[in-house]
């Protein structure tokens, strides 16, 4: 028989109207100039400045509440140059010989290309990992496969959390999925359960960082109401 889990109240504080749409405008405001950056700064960041942005991560909803997830920080520069290199020889064949024609006009006016400098110039680049399945560990057995459920689903949900945390912090990211992206759990030294989700390099930006000019769909083109 499964588990129950115990209840307690809901620590949940009620605010006036006023101070709701103070704190929606405000949240707004922040994550509506969220950019996409590529040019790092090399300045360091305070690790606690990560640490509070996984923990915020951690906090997301997921299938069952398995929490299927591991953030993997690296800040060693020797290993951020072994993803860089491994990365680059992965998007070198993907931009020659992978990429389909109506691809390739997509990302054009976003300027990218197969060389990644982020992934060195970033302080920190967290690495996702999706656990696609746990283990059950009773005294004096051998250890059972526990499915998880929802996972991609739950570990995007934290991937949202985490770049809300990170640019609350004041920090810039960006989101980078090599294809294919198995290098990394070997690299990584991750176990077999655990699958490569997305590359996110932190920091600060470069002070000649630029951006390119991109609008995000208005409300009426991704709102419905009944």
């Amino acid at each position: 028989m499964a588990e129950e889990y115990s209840f307690i109240p809901l620590d949940f504080k009620w605010v006036t109207p006023e101070q709701q749409l103070e704190a929606s405008r405000t949240f707004l405001n922040m994550i509506s100039k969220r950019k996409t950056v590529r040019h790092f700064s090399k300045e360091p960041v305070p690790f606690e400045l990560i640490e509070n942005a996984i923990r915020a991560a951690g906090t997301a909803p997921s299938g069952a509440n398995l929490q299927p997830w591991t953030f993997v920080v690296i800040g060693d520069q020797a290993i951020k140059r072994q993803i860089r290199v491994a990365a680059e020889k992965e998007e070198q064949a993907f931009y020659k010989d992978k990429i389909t024609p109506e691809w390739r006009a997509a990302l054009a006016p976003l300027g990218t290309d197969w060389v990644k400098t982020h992934l060195e110039d970033a302080p920190y680049v967290i690495v996702v990992f999706e656990q696609t399945y746990n283990f059950i560990n009773e005294a004096g057995k051998e250890p059972k496969i526990m499915k998880n459920y929802y996972v991609r689903e739950s570990v995007g949900i934290a991937v949202g959390f985490l770049l809300a945390s990170l640019t609350s912090a004041g920090l810039v990211t960006l989101t980078h999925t090599p294809s294919p992206m198995n290098f990394l759990s070997k690299l990584l030294k991750r176990p077999p359960n655990e699958r490569s989700f997305v590359v996110i390099p932190v920091g600060y930006p470069a002070e000649n960082a630029r951006v390119p000019v991109i609008f995000k769909k208005n409300l009426d083109q991704i709102m419905v109401k009944f």
